[in-house]
């Protein structure tokens, strides 16, 4: 199709036509994408384009444009395709290695901050554990809020922890965290015990994920999304490995699916030691974070 001037693709129209193509292969955010998208493809920031409505973009910016569209047409999540993904207003480089941090995860950065504020401790600094680790996307947001704390980074996957030390050393935190490759905490042998340990693990059932959008299933890494048939498979495993890591008063900040909630606060009662069970809900009002404390 020619760039006519009654006809003309500018950005505006290549905005709307993008929009309603995405809408009907069911994106939920149609626009967002395409701004995104067009964006990344005029190395600008999105806002940007809001005063170039009437431009017309280089033949280069919708050859490079257009390929991203058939792209996410096919499926492939907006974050991959342009590298990065925003999380707690930082930019984090992504691929298809790790799990794409989404907003609900941003609840557990919030509880893991105000549980910092009330932590007193003079003599060291906070030690806190983010298990599971993925993009890095908790611990260097942590370790940019929380200036004096320690981090210990931790996942299973050596292409996973390449993503998160390359994050860390672009947010110029990477001198407080120490990475380790680990199933859960089995390889972490110091510090000895944590203040805070985070996680958002993998809690979707097999079942569910076979119910997965495809832009999710086709395209994230499998370990980092399934639990098992239950979903609580490797939560129980993590409350098991963490109560006595833990420091006295020091607090376990899970993110979890609303479907299986009630099954994890049954799984902590088994735990003697745990105690100060509170969920925090998601802007859905679902229950979305799971925040237990050592007792003292």
């Amino acid at each position: 199709m020619s760039d006519t001037e009654e006809e003309a693709w500018t950005v505006l129209r290549l905005l709307e036509w993008t929009t309603d193509f995405f809408k009907k292969r069911g994106s939920p955010s149609a626009r967002l994408d395409a701004e995104v998208l067009l964006a990344h493809a005029r190395d600008c920031e999105r806002i940007q384009l809001y005063t170039s409505f009437a431009e017309i973009p280089t033949e280069e910016e919708k050859v490079a444009f257009r390929e991203m569209v058939r792209r996410r047409g096919e499926g492939m999540p907006v974050a991959q395709l342009v590298g990065y993904k925003e999380f707690y207003s930082l930019k984090f480089r992504v691929t298809e290695h790790v799990l794409i941090p989404r907003p609900e995860t941003e609840h557990l950065v919030i509880e893991a901050l105000d549980c910092a504020k009330l932590i007193n401790k003079t003599d060291a600094p906070l030690q806190i554990a983010d298990v599971g680790t993925g993009s890095g996307a908790i611990a260097i947001a942590l370790a940019v809020a929380l200036p004096n704390a320690q981090f210990t980074a931790i996942d299973q996957s050596s292409e996973a922890l390449k993503i998160a030390t390359w994050n860390a050393e672009k947010h110029k935190v990477d001198s407080r965290i120490r990475f380790i490759e680990s199933d859960l905490l089995a390889e972490v042998q110091s510090p000895a015990k944590f203040d805070i340990i985070c996680s958002n693990p993998p809690y979707v059932s097999e079942a569910e994920y076979e119910d997965l959008l495809p832009s999710v299933r086709d395209f994230e890494p499998r370990q980092a999304l399934v639990s098992g048939p239950d979903g609580t498979e490797i939560i129980k495993r993590l409350l098991g490995e963490s109560y006595d890591r833990l420091n006295p008063g020091g607090r376990l900040i899970i993110e979890l699916s609303p479907m299986i909630a009630e099954a994890c606060a049954e799984l902590v009662g088994q735990i003697s030691e745990l105690e100060d069970l509170r969920f925090i809900k998601d802007l859905a009002g679902h229950k979305r974070i799971l925040s237990i404390a050592r007792k003292h």
